[in-house]
């Protein structure tokens, strides 16, 4: 990991964290930054009514960027429509620490400047299809994944792909497009848009929006002997910060909880949302004037890919933002673990893979969805006798935080022999990932045969799905099911405790200060 002068080397869950991603020991030090960017479309609300020349300068403010530079066999598919024809959203909001000005160099503690920037913030927002409910998961930092093949657009230099390296690190490797790309490969989720902001843009909109209040259980002041910390300096209870002072807040680590990137992450949630309320009962937006300065400083703040890069698009964008009641907005953290040597995180096994499902099919984090009914499709094709069947058998346990299981396909099939599915064949050569079990089928012909397979299985039935990807009868065995003879079917859509969730509209949260670190 790397950290600047201000926030020196320190603790992960309080442990020692020394050097870089890529060997890159003896780089420079670097900071974090930590910014709350999913709500900054909110200040472009009202400046579609601005004037042409307004509008075309606002316009010319937004930097752009391509969506995704990985591979295109890559990209996770797009989301699905629900019954009303709505579509989730997901957008990826990246906080980068670029030291590529004067002022980026001065906020960031940096001797030098044009250094590679890093993603040192991600956050996916997810916006239900129904516009009821909004979740965003943070990824640590110094989370271990696999990072695609990425192109730079700009220059045409191909990074190749990468096994086991820091996600801050996919930002160097061509651009935002390819911490897209990187997301997609681990969530298996479409992201439809990216919002990058970097340490300037911080201290510019936390002044513009007026500043953020925060709240802390005692005094605080984030500094050591040696020079470590962010600077950070307030008093007990609720202070609103703005400028300098609040990207202190965001990069502080020295003071909070147990001095690790998970406590940082938390007080990131709890800036983010108090800049939710802030932006939704601030006056600011019913001042034309004030309105504008924000719409000029939003707009200078962004890096966007090309579909939200018009005041328009992100105009658009904040209405269906602004459509979410504040009390369905839910803050979480990805699930980790510690790698091996305990100097990294790894996305906790089961959980993460639990938490990425529940957003790939829009269930709402604050559990407050209506119950999902399914009913299975009305089938009226006979099956054949269970000898006839023709079963092809696919090992899909792979998941995001685990391998997939050696020889599991086969050993499914020979349980659907011993059930008298005596034409039931592995399929070896297909690796798969499916979070749960299914029986797929090819036409309606055949629609029986697969629910008969999945009713000896104890397979639910709306797990059963007609697909143009099979030639027959396929059982694809999930994650959920990686060892055993008996199918239990996981139908509990709770987020897991260990995404550590917050809901927005919670004005009592405060950060809880080391003891070390009070004045």
């Amino acid at each position: 990991m790397t950290l600047t002068p201000q926030d020196g080397g320190g603790r992960h869950g309080g442990r020692r964290r020394d050097g870089g991603a890529d060997g890159d020991r003896g780089r420079r030090r670097r900071g974090v930054l930590r910014w709350s960017a999913s709500v900054v479309a909110l200040a472009i609300a009202g400046t579609a009514t601005a004037g042409y020349l307004y509008y075309e300068h606002l316009n010319g403010n937004i930097k752009k960027e391509s969506l995704n530079i990985g591979d295109s066999k890559d990209r996770a598919a797009e989301s699905k429509a629900n019954a009303a024809g709505q579509t989730p959203l997901n957008i990826l909001l990246i906080g980068s620490d670029a030291r590529d000005t004067a002022e980026n160099q001065k906020l960031g503690g940096a001797k030098d400047i044009g250094t590679a920037a890093r993603a040192d913030v991600q956050m996916l927002l997810h916006v239900s299809a129904d516009r009821t409910n909004m979740s965003v998961v943070s990824m640590p930092r110094d989370t271990l994944v696999d990072i695609p093949k990425c192109t730079d657009t700009d220059t045409g230099k191909v990074y190749a792909a990468t096994s086991d390296t820091m996600t801050n690190s996919s930002l160097e490797r061509g651009g935002p497009g390819c911490t897209v790309a990187t997301w997609e490969k681990l969530t298996d989720i479409h992201i439809d848009h990216f919002m990058m902001v970097d340490f300037s843009g911080v201290v510019s909109m936390a002044d513009a929006i007026g500043g953020v209040p925060v709240c802390v259980d005692a005094n605080i002041y984030s500094h050591t002997s040696t020079g470590h910390g962010s600077g950070l300096k307030l008093t007990k209870g609720t202070t609103s910060v703005k400028g300098k002072q609040a990207l202190q807040w965001l990069r502080t680590r020295y003071g909070f909880e147990d001095g690790s990137d998970i406590a940082r992450t938390k007080a990131q949630h709890m800036y983010m949302n108090s800049m939710v309320r802030q932006l939704r009962s601030n006056a600011t937006l019913s001042n034309p004037d004030k309105l504008l300065k924000l719409a000029e400083t939003a707009t200078k703040a962004l890096t966007v890919d090309d579909g939200l890069g018009t005041v328009t698009e992100l105009y658009d964008l904040s209405k269906e933002l602004k459509k979410v009641p504040t009390e369905r907005i839910t803050m979480t953290t990805m699930p980790w673990v510690y790698s091996a040597d305990g100097n990294r995180v790894l996305p906790k096994p089961t959980d993460a893979a639990k938490l990425w499902r529940l957003v790939r099919e829009d269930i709402a984090l604050d559990g407050k969805d209506k119950k999902k009914t399914t009913t299975a499709t009305k089938v009226t094709d006979k099956a054949a006798a269970d000898d006839r069947i023709a079963v092809q058998v696919q090992n899909g346990t792979s998941s995001s935080t685990e391998s997939a299981v050696t020889g599991r396909a086969a050993a499914v099939t020979e349980l659907l022999v011993g059930k008298g599915f005596t034409r039931a064949a592995a399929d070896s050569s297909a690796l798969l990932s499916e979070d749960r079990t299914l029986v797929r089928y090819p036409s309606a012909d055949l629609a029986g045969d697969a629910q008969r397979v999945a009713k000896a299985l104890g397979v639910p039935a709306d797990q059963v799905k007609k697909s143009t990807d099979v030639d027959g009868v396929t059982l694809v065995v999930g994650a959920d099911w990686r060892s055993g003879t008996k199918y239990t079917a996981d139908d509990d859509d709770t987020t897991p405790a260990s995404a550590s969730a917050l809901n927005a509209a919670d004005t009592k949260a405060c950060m809880h200060v080391d003891p070390d670190y009070t004045w």
